[in-house]
C-alpha cells in the first residue's frame, strides 16, 4: 500500500484515542536566519548549527555540521533540546514533514530557520511516537496533501505542521508503541542494509566486468582522447517550465537532469514547456544522441546516456551536453567507456564548484576522456559482451530491488498499523510473522 491508495478516512481509531491538533500538545520553535549583516560583537556565542542537509527522513547526518556565531539572546531562542522532533520546511514531497527525534547529539546545537523544532508537552505527547506518526501512511497523506509544490521542491509551514491532526492514545501507550516500533524497525532496517549491500556488490561486479573489457580493448588497439572523435559539444537552454511532465502527444517538454542517470535514459523525466513558449527546434533530442550531464552532485555529474526511441518532442536543457561524434564511433560505445572507473576518476578530479551539492564539468574536460580506438566491428562486439554480462546481474538486481520494496512497504505498513491503533502492540509479536 502507498500514499495514493491509502484513505485515512477509512481508519477507525480505538476508543481510548483522541484526535487533537499538534499545536495543542506541542510547541513549535522556529530556527535562526543566517544574516551576514548581523552584529556579532559583544555578548555572542559560537555554536554548532543544524542545516536542512543534516536532517534526513527519520535520521540525522552529522558528519558535516558547521558552526555559527550569533548574539546569545538569538541563540537562546533557537537552541535544540533533547526530545525535540525536527521537521524540515522544504524538500522532496515524499520527505516533507517526516519527523526525526533530536537526542542531544551536539551540546548547545542551534537550528536553521528552514527546520522546525517541535517540543512535545511531556504530559501529553511522546516525541518518539510523533516521529513514527509522521513516517506512517497517515502522516504522509496529510503532509503530501497539504504541501505546496513548486517546480523542483515542496514546502510546508508552521501553521500546517501545528494543524496536523494527531490520533493520540494515552501517553503510556504511546511509549509502548514507540518501544515496539524501535525494535521491529531496527530488525527490518538490518534486512534493508543487507539487501543494499548485496545491490552495491552487484554494481561493483558490473563495473569490474566492464572495466576489464575496456582495458583489454585499449591494450589491443590503443586509445585516444575523446576530442579526436567529437564533432561538437552543445548545451541547450532552460526556459521557465511547469513542474508536471508533458501530457499530450503534441506538447513539448524539457529534459530534467534525472533523465540521464548511470547510462540509462528516461524520457519521462521532463518538465512541460508552456504553450506560449516556442520550442527551439535545434535543441530537440533525437534517438541515438549522446547526452552528458554538465552540472549535478559530485557523484552524478558527468553521467551519460544515449537517447532512446521513445523520446519525442523533448528539448535539451542547459545543464546537459549533447556530444556529436564522427562517423564510425557509436554513441553507445562511448557511453559504456564513460561509465568506467577510470573515466569516473577523471570526472571527479575535473569537476568544479564551490558547493558539494552542485559541481560542473566543462566541455574541454569531457574531451579528455580516454577512448579505445576500436573499429565499428570491435565496438559492436564489445557492446554485445557488455550486454551479455549485464543480463545475469540485472536479474539478480531486480530480485534484490523487489525484496527492498517489500521490506520498505512492510516497514511503513507496520508503523501505520501500530500508531493508528490497528495493531495491538501487546500481542503484536505473536501475531506478526517473523
Amino acid at each position: 500500500m502507498n500514499v495514493a491508495s491509502f484513505d485515512p478516512r477509512s481508519l477507525r481509531f480505538p476508543g481510548n484515542y483522541e484526535l487533537v491538533r499538534l499545536g495543542y500538545v506541542a510547541r513549535l520553535q522556529n530556527g535562526l536566519t543566517v544574516d551576514a549583516k548581523r552584529d556579532v560583537t559583544g555578548d555572542v556565542v559560537t555554536r554548532p548549527y543544524l542545516r536542512v542537509a543534516n536532517v534526513q527522513a527519520g535520521s540525522l547526518n552529522l558528519e558535516s555540521v558547521t558552526e555559527i556565531t550569533v548574539p546569545r539572546s538569538i541563540a537562546r531562542r533557537s537552541t535544540l533540546r533533547p526530545g525535540d522532533v525536527l521537521m524540515t520546511e522544504g524538500g522532496d514531497l515524499d520527505k516533507l514533514g517526516r519527523g526525526t527525534v533530536w537526542r542531544g547529539e551536539l551540546e548547545g546545537c542551534l537550528h536553521q530557520n528552514h527546520i522546525f523544532a517541535i517540543r512535545p508537552d511531556p504530559q501529553r505527547l511522546s516525541g518518539r511516537f510523533l516521529a513514527y506518526l509522521t513516517q506512517s501512511l497517515y502522516g504522509r497523506c496529510y503532509f503530501e496533501s497539504t504541501g505546496t509544490r513548486t517546480t523542483n521542491l515542496a514546502s510546508t509551514n508552521s501553521s500546517k505542521i501545528q494543524s496536523f491532526p494527531l490520533p493520540l492514545p494515552p501517553l503510556e501507550e504511546q511509549r509502548r508503541i514507540a518501544g515496539y516500533l524501535d525494535a521491529e524497525t531496527a530488525r527490518l532496517d538490518k534486512l534493508v542494509t543487507l539487501q543494499l549491500s548485496t545491490r552495491n556488490k552487484l554494481d561493483e561486479r558490473e563495473r569490474a566486468f566492464r572495466d576489464s573489457l575496456i582495458d583489454e580493448l585499449a591494450s589491443s588497439c590503443g586509445e585516444l582522447p575523446l576530442r579526436r572523435f567529437v564533432t561538437k559539444v552543445e548545451q541547450g537552454e532552460s526556459p521557465q517550465c511547469e513542474a508536471v511532465p508533458r501530457q499530450g502527444e503534441y506538447e513539448w517538454g524539457v529534459l530534467k537532469l534525472s533523465a540521464v542517470k548511470q547510462g540509462r535514459f528516461d524520457h519521462r523525466e521532463n518538465k512541460r514547456l508552456p504553450e506560449e513558449i516556442a520550442p527551439t527546434r535545434a535543441y530537440e533530442v533525437r534517438p541515438g544522441d549522446l547526452l552528458v550531464t554538465r552540472a549535478n552532485t559530485p557523484s552524478l555529474v558527468g553521467d551519460v546516456a544515449v537517447v532512446t526511441d521513445d523520446a519525442q518532442r523533448l528539448l535539451l536543457p542547459d545543464l546537459i551536453y549533447r556530444i556529436g561524434l564522427v562517423r564510425g564511433v557509436e554513441a553507445a560505445f562511448v557511453a559504456q567507456v564513460a561509465l568506467s572507473s577510470r573515466v569516473r576518476l577523471l570526472i571527479e578530479s575535473a569537476a568544479r564548484g564551490s558547493s558539494q551539492s552542485m559541481v560542473k564539468l566543462r566541455g574541454e574536460d569531457i574531451k579528455e576522456w580516454p577512448i579505445p580506438t576500436a573499429t565499428p566491428v570491435q565496438q559492436r562486439t564489445f557492446l554485445a559482451e557488455v550486454e551479455r554480462g549485464a543480463e545475469s546481474t540485472n536479474r539478480l538486481r531486480a530480485a534484490v530491488d523487489r525484496q527492498l520494496s517489500v521490506l520498505i512497504e512492510r516497514r511503513q505498513a507496520l508503523i501505520t498499523a501500530a500508531v493508528t491503533g490497528q495493531l495491538g502492540v501487546t500481542t503484536a509479536r505473536q501475531d506478526t510473522p517473523a
